[in-house]
């Protein structure tokens, strides 16, 4: 690991870059030199946030895997990698984990050294296999972790994409209506005003405020989607209408079942590769909404106070029914770790069948308000038309 050490020489301050295990090693080769340490600070290898986005965590884990499997140790694997990487910023890390190999760390110590690449739960994996000595067991419990977790990802991911499509094409067609027809029909209209319909009147008179303010209204709406976007990438917004869905009956319990699935579905895979309970608890508190991390905080004291763990979580409403009977068998076999895994299964299942059914009951009424939304349009503005043809008649 690279140290910057402030040292004296004489009366000359200095700043030296040092490689060493630890900081008193920094500190020996400092005054071995004929330096006087005075400040010792570990440089950081993590790369920058938009940066680490970059890094493939996935098929790093995989290929990694592959390389294990096939005989090659690890510092041969990860040179394996890192030559025939093309990428810079992935490069970069794989050398930053080999500079770090090489000075005699373990792979989990490693790791830590680029947090912003390298996800606790990804560290906690790793050091409990170098305890165990099976690294390619538990690379190969995360890939399948990663690989489950993605599944309901993709699952919400293409349940949205049909109703996006709808809204988007809907949204077009009704902005092209009321932003081009109206106006055109206001000018036909503006002279019978007076004998509309008082809907048409009021949609006309809509179109005759967008002849007139035209670019005043797309300076404005633009800006009001420039303003949206900009609150949504805002943490602290996110985090508001999340807590709004929360408060939402039947959406708020989906979203609690589904951080209790990827709670569950981490929990198993951390034990199972040997991780301690509370370790395993605390590596895991970050998946957890901030309302349930406090209840995580409950359940940790619990198991630390000699409680069974479906008990603790029981207190801690972080179990439904289902869950902490389930849990109780678990810890009757000794394989709590393999029921979380089952429960997290049993609880994505039921998600994948609420979002089909969500979605095929959705997707209809969406049309249907899109229609009729079109469909009033063009019926306000034709009315008069089939006024005037029935009085002419």
């Amino acid at each position: 690991m690279e140290y910057q050490v402030k040292a004296l020489r004489g009366s000359e301050l200095i700043l030296l870059n040092i490689v060493a295990m630890h900081a008193d090693d920094a500190s020996a080769q400092a005054k071995a030199k004929g330096f006087q340490p005075i400040s010792i600070h570990a440089k950081s290898l993590a790369l920058n946030a938009k940066t680490s986005k970059k890094f493939p965590l996935a098929l790093f884990s995989q290929e990694l895997l592959a390389l294990l499997e096939a005989g090659l140790n690890l510092v041969e694997s990860i040179e394996t990698l890192a030559e025939k990487e093309q990428r810079t910023n992935v490069k970069n890390a794989l050398d930053a984990l080999l500079q770090a190999l090489y000075q005699g760390q373990t792979f989990s110590a490693a790791l830590e050294l680029q947090p912003a690449i390298f996800p606790i739960l990804y560290i906690a994996t790793v050091r409990a296999s170098e305890k165990t000595g099976d690294l390619a067991e538990s690379l190969g419990r995360y890939v399948s972790y990663e690989h489950q977790i993605g599944l309901v990802k993709k699952k919400i991911i293409s349940a949205s994409i049909y109703p996006i499509l709808l809204i988007s094409v809907g949204g077009l067609v009704i902005f092209f209506l009321m932003g081009f027809v109206v106006p055109k029909f206001s000018q036909i209209y503006e002279d019978t005003g007076s004998n509309l319909p008082f809907l048409s009147q009021i949609l006309l008179k809509w179109g005759v405020f967008l002849d007139n303010h035209g670019k005043t209204f797309l300076i404005g709406l633009g800006a009001s989607f420039f303003a949206v976007f900009y609150a949504l990438s805002q943490a602290n917004v996110r985090k508001w209408l999340m807590q709004l869905f929360w408060k939402i009956p039947a959406i708020g319990e989906r979203l609690r079942i589904f951080q209790l699935a990827r709670f569950y579905r981490t929990l198993g895979m951390l034990l199972k590769g040997g991780t301690p309970i509370v370790a395993a608890l605390t590596s895991v508190a970050g998946l957890l909404d901030a309302a349930l991390k406090t209840k995580m905080q409950q359940a940790i004291l619990a198991i630390q106070q000699g409680q069974p763990v479906s008990v603790a979580l029981e207190q801690a409403d972080l179990t439904t029914p289902v869950a902490l009977r389930m849990l109780r068998v678990g810890e009757r076999g000794g394989k709590i770790g393999d029921m979380m895994e089952r429960v997290a299964a049993f609880y994505d299942e039921e998600l994948a069948r609420w979002i089909d059914w969500f979605t095929k009951l959705f997707e209809p009424l969406l049309m249907l308000f899109i229609g009729l939304v079109i469909g009033v349009v063009v019926l306000l503005l034709y009315m008069p038309i089939f006024e005037l043809a029935g009085s002419v008649q």
